[in-house]
């Protein structure tokens, strides 16, 4: 028995839950940005990942992971520029966490004076982190085909559920790491070095993340 097309809803709740608190550059990205930044650029961020999420769930409504599969060097374009562009973001937060540890006052007044460029326009780097990953498409398409009745005349009302269950839980998990970041900063603006190994470790990550994607595969 099926829910407007969904079977299985609450392992697909479960799921879903699950997966969305998984650290990825997504998060990472909103949780850096809100710390370094404070509340509303945070929330710039999350916007961006908001309509990156939304534009892929359409492309993979619409066949997209198809579309990368027959199409390796259309995947293999699209997977490099993901993985060099989180793989500056890394670079460029690992060099301010050095410069950050190694002068914390020069380092604290620059940034009192200008928004470094990684973390400037928050709203349109979290997009491109977003729709910069092939695999995402592939992995919703894979995970969401399990839970949708092939039989059910409507297909993108079930899709549609999937999709608002999917957001929600992303929804809560981003604001909830917003408002941590705010109060993150808060106490490290006494422990300058701290902030700076934190934020050397995120750079290290999203480092990380570039080259799992490079790595990547169709399969």
């Amino acid at each position: 028995m099926s829910f407007y097309g969904v079977t299985d809803l609450w392992t697909y709740v479960i799921g879903a839950f699950g997966i969305i608190l998984l650290p990825g550059p997504n998060s990472l990205f909103v949780l850096s940005v809100a710390t370094a930044r404070g509340v509303k650029s945070g929330m710039q961020g999350a916007l961006g990942v908001f309509v990156g999420d939304a534009i892929l769930l359409t492309f993979t409504a619409l066949g997209a992971a198809s579309l990368l599969r027959t199409h390796p060097a259309l995947f293999m374009v699209v997977k490099y520029a993901g993985a060099a562009y989180l793989a500056w973001l890394g670079l460029n937060l690992l060099w301010g966490a050095i410069q950050k540890w190694s002068h914390p006052d020069v380092a604290q007044a620059a940034a009192a004076a200008e928004t470094p460029a990684h973390l400037a326009h928050p709203f349109k780097r979290a997009l491109v982190i977003s729709l910069l990953n092939p695999k995402a498409i592939l992995f919703l398409l894979s995970f969401f085909v399990q839970f949708i009745d092939p039989g059910y005349d409507m297909p993108a009302i079930p899709f549609l559920i999937l999709s608002t269950i999917l957001m929600a839980f992303s929804a809560l998990y981003l604001f909830g790491l917003i408002f941590a970041g705010a109060r993150l900063a808060r106490g490290f603006s006494r422990r300058k070095r701290l902030a700076s190994s934190l934020s050397g470790a995120v750079g290290a990550m999203f480092v990380w993340f570039g080259s799992k994607l490079a790595t990547a595969s169709l399969n």
